[in-house]
């Protein structure tokens, strides 16, 4: 039977809590239904009053329009505040039981004393996880998580709640870690798609794209090729849609996704080993899809993809500058690039152009219209280092060098990986982003040469050429026990209406799992998790 609603003032946050509630036994009853929706209707909205973390506990982040009556070009706006049910629920509840809600978990049950929802278990280090690994044991993305993308689109002219996040990620099985296809120890594997309202709770696409070679992979191997460099693992760069804004979809707007990927091509481990290390494995070691190449797809949809060829013959666009390689004088590069091992985890950003500058630059063939940062390890030193590229379409690149090496003694001694560069923007009173005509801030993933220990860390480029490091922004989980303790990285990180910007990451645990996080800032600095598990708990 479908409940009506007593009026129109109960959002859609509200009336999924509501659906949520009715799963639990003894709640599908039409008196109790009227008193759950009797604690909606008196929620008090509170602002945030800090960001400790002992505000996780007691608030959780919730979304929902008010009208804007200082601007009438803007009807409706979102705001994110946060909010307390402060009603008892005991006239309603048939048992001392409570549950939490977690994205993609399941639903757990357990004796409590409390009544108050929303309340945060005191031994929970997990509350900001949005995304977990599959519990279906044949799932692609049951084993491992990487890098996560996401887009939000919103119309700010719309009385509609139509904001809609999408979010492609890559990840692994346990098959491709069989004993004989010795690939690499990463995340790597198939890249999937995840859609949400609130950028929290997210939905697997289950069904993925008919094209794939698994059910619900949006992007899989490439099965036509056997020559192709992504034939036995991809992980997943950036999802561009440079023909619109960065929150307007239109109809007729194509998706361009950069991907790296690898072979069962072998070379040697030792490649990839600095000498103390190469010691200590056999010198005929060996291991396949290491030699990691980058490529681009199309899409309509953000659901089926189709590979663009690029100019090497394995179909990649950009390739790791290697002498020994038949190929290398089909490289554009600059003068005195290192040689390099592999290219991956591209990361690409449109070069803006400025209003003055519109009519030069349509009739400049040679503009650097796209600038592409990748992971690489480089040959003679074996640093983890961020080269770029630039490219006048997108799909035809040159090299142009390393923009970030490690620095020794530091939270990137022994590395420099996995990056997203935003530019720098505030939100003016009438409600829009204003960007910074000439800042940019990078986001990428330094690895400790003291605990060998991955953490988030800043640089900043007025040119998107010259990068300066402002150092640490988002450090691991505090206790052995967090999910993050041992590794957050992969960072990206979007804009939300209320002024914050909300950063999606990758972060492992001491035990190997991984998950997907959040954590958010209003100045790109100050970076504080982000409350995103949402809890009940009844007498």
């Amino acid at each position: 039977m479908r409940y009506k609603w007593p009026h129109n003032s109960v959002c859609n946050s509200c009336r999924r809590i509501f659906r949520l509630l009715l799963l639990q036994p003894g709640f599908n009853e039409q008196p109790r239904k009227k008193s759950i929706l009797h604690i909606f209707h008196t929620i008090r909205i509170l602002p945030i009053l800090s960001s400790s973390s002992s505000s996780h506990y007691s608030r959780a982040e919730y979304s929902y329009y008010i009208t804007n009556n200082t601007n009438n070009n803007i009807k409706m706006k979102w705001l994110t505040l946060s909010f307390s049910l402060m009603a008892s629920c005991q006239a309603f509840a048939p048992s001392k039981k409570s549950f939490t809600h977690t994205p993609n978990a399941a639903t757990s049950s357990s004796a409590t004393t409390t009544s108050q929802l929303f309340q945060q278990p005191a031994n929970r280090n997990d509350y900001n996880v949005v995304f977990r690994t599959s519990s279906q044991s044949d799932s692609f993305d049951s084993y491992k998580l990487g890098t996560a993308r996401v887009h939000r689109y919103s119309d700010p002219m719309s009385g509609l709640d139509d904001t809609e996040y999408i979010m492609w990620y890559h990840a692994r099985d346990r098959t491709l870690n069989e004993a004989g296809k010795d690939l690499p120890p990463l995340s790597t594997g198939r890249i999937g798609r995840a859609t949400s309202r609130n950028g929290l709770i997210w939905e697997r696409d289950e069904v993925g794209s008919v094209d794939a070679d698994m059910i619900g992979v949006s992007m899989g191997l490439n099965t036509e090729s056997w020559w192709g460099f992504d034939t036995a693992h991809i992980g997943l760069g950036q999802v561009l849609m440079p023909m619109v804004g960065p929150a307007i979809r239109s109809e007729g707007g194509v998706y361009i996704m950069y991907y790296m990927g690898g072979s069962y091509e072998e070379t040697q481990i030792g490649l990839y080993l600095d000498d103390e290390k190469r010691a200590r494995v056999p010198e005929d070691a060996k291991i396949k899809g290491m030699k990691l190449k980058i490529g681009a797809a199309i899409s309509q949809d953000g659901v089926t993809w189709g590979r663009v060829e690029g100019d090497d013959p394995s179909g990649a666009c950009l390739v790791p500058y290697d002498v020994s390689d038949g190929n290398v004088a089909d490289i554009s590069m600059k003068a005195g690039i290192p040689e390099e091992l592999y290219c991956g985890w591209p990361e690409v950003v449109v070069n803006p152009v400025a209003e003055n500058e519109q009519k030069k630059a349509a009739s400049d063939k040679k503009r650097n219209n796209f600038f592409m940062y990748y992971s690489t390890m480089l040959k003679e030193t074996k640093e983890k280092a961020i080269g770029y590229a630039t490219s006048e379409n997108g799909f035809a690149w040159t090299k142009q060098g390393i923009v970030l090496r490690p620095t020794p003694g530091t939270l990137d001694g022994a590395g420099c990986a996995r990056c997203n560069v935003v530019r720098k923007a505030t939100l003016n009173q009438e409600g829009f982003w204003k960007e910074d005509d000439n800042g940019w801030i990078m986001f990428y993933e330094g690895v400790s040469s003291e605990d060998g220990k991955h953490r988030i860390l800043a640089a900043e480029s007025n040119d998107l050429e010259s990068w300066r490091k402002l150092g640490l922004v988002l450090d691991v989980g505090e206790s052995d026990e967090a999910w993050d303790a041992k590794g957050v990285g992969s960072p990206h990180v979007i804009r939300l209406d209320d002024g914050f910007f909300r950063m999606y990451y990758t972060g492992e645990s001491e035990s190997g799992e991984t998950a997907i996080g959040v954590a958010k800032t209003l100045d790109l600095s100050n970076w504080v998790r982000e409350q995103a598990e949402l809890s009940f708990a009844f007498e």
